[in-house]
């Protein structure tokens, strides 16, 4: 069985992280600002060690892929290292790499929630238009969807990954006979099943911060762009929530894990979500998904981010890498098991490009409801990375301060 999906999370996770911190990997410190390192040309030194911080579980989907980039290119990358880490601690140690002036991470890959904190703070190397030699027609490349999700980067990253997300219910069929269809549902159901009904911390899980930005528009808020004064609605409807939820877990990982051992009858997902733990044999199969009636989708989009401070060598090899795996033949491998479906975000990227054992997975554990759902309910991207870090501090102070990290 594949476990990536489950250490996603863990708190093994991070302190691997803080085991590069320590150990600084045996690498270039990054040159001082006006020194010769930082003007000259770069400089062949034969194939390098990568080191990839995940905040996300996106190498569950492209790991396979940067493997391959290494065999077609020997003299470039000698190996890989790769670490998980929760997305909230990450730029608080970035930070602190940066200030010392040894950056001893070259990849992060994360989500909107880590994309977002590091904008706020200042951590990433802006991509285009400064490197747009090595990504000449990135832009026109993507889909419409994924395009729409790329100016949440503002320059400082690229979508690799694509998926419509949801919000979305998932429950147990044998527990749940008839799934709650508007938010309203889904409040006097929980209030009747005290503790049945669960969903992770927003700032450090795709469904959980889904479900945060879905809201405002199920609910009829004044302005769904902006979670300080026009969530009044939304606010109000989860502090009312939260009395009858037991706590809120760290990430989706933990939550599935209690969702699918029956621990709790049902919890928002996304379409990724509700594929691959079904896959991965960590929820059952037969659980179903239900849509909120009027939803609208809240897409999902996973980057591959620079740090600032790479020596210029380790940067023409990492860009490289980016380009690769933005290429069709790799793109194609993100379908995956379903954890980020459909996963491609770039055009002309079908399922029966990809393998055989993904192809399978969706036939297998796919929802043919998908395909309506996707052209019946309009779709909004999340929220631009001031507001996404400003709603998820409020999450915190308002509704999970008492309740997360159980």
């Amino acid at each position: 069985m594949d476990t990536r999906v489950i250490c996603r999370q863990s708190g093994l996770c991070a302190a691997l992280v803080g085991l590069i911190l320590a150990t600084g990997c045996k690498r270039e410190s990054s040159p001082a600002p006006g020194s010769a390192a930082a003007s000259d040309p770069p400089k062949s030194a034969g194939p390098i060690t990568i080191n990839v911080i995940d905040a996300a579980g996106t190498l569950q989907l492209v790991q396979d892929a940067m493997e391959a980039y290494r065999a077609k290119k020997p003299g470039k990358i000698d190996k890989f290292t790769f670490t998980k880490a929760p997305a909230p601690e990450l730029p608080g140690k970035l930070k602190a790499m940066q200030s010392a002036g040894s950056v001893n991470i070259d990849l992060v890959l994360g989500g909107t929630d880590i994309l977002a904190a590091g904008i706020e703070q200042g951590l990433w190397t802006r991509i285009l238009p400064d490197h747009l030699d090595v990504f000449p027609h990135v832009i026109d490349n993507y889909t419409d969807q994924a395009r729409a999700m790329q100016k949440l980067a503002q320059d400082q990253a690229l979508a690799v990954v694509f998926m419509p997300a949801g919000p979305l219910l998932e429950y147990n069929p044998d527990a749940v006979k008839a799934p709650p269809t508007t938010p309203a549902e889904l409040l006097a159901w929980c209030k009747e099943h005290k503790n049945r009904f669960i969903y992770a911390r927003p700032a450090n899980s795709g469904p959980g911060r889904t479900f945060l930005m879905g809201l405002p528009y199920l609910l009829g808020d004044k302005d769904p762009a902006d979670p300080l004064k026009g969530w009044d609605k939304t606010w109000a409807f989860l502090k009312d929530l939260d009395s009858c939820i037991e706590y809120y877990p760290s990430g989706t990982s933990a939550t599935m894990k209690e969702f699918g051992e029956g621990s709790r009858d049902m919890t928002m997902t996304v379409t990724g979500w509700d594929i691959n733990p079904r896959a991965l044999g960590i929820v059952p199969e037969k659980y179903k998904v239900a849509a909120f009636k009027d939803m609208t989708w809240v897409n999902d989009t996973q980057f591959m981010i620079v740090p600032k401070g790479l020596a210029p060598e380790r940067l023409a090899v990492v860009l490289d890498l980016m380009a690769f795996l933005l290429e069709p033949e790799q793109q194609a491998m993100t379908y995956d098991k379903g954890y980020f479906y459909p996963g491609p975000a770039v055009k002309g990227v079908t399922l029966a490009m990809a393998p055989k054992a993904s192809q399978d997975v969706i036939k297998q554990f796919g929802r043919p409801e998908y395909d309506e759902w996707l052209a019946r309910f309009p779709h909004h991207p999340p929220l631009d990375a001031k507001a996404m870090v400003a709603a998820f501090r409020r999450w915190d102070e308002e509704v999970g301060a008492q309740k997360t990290n159980k």
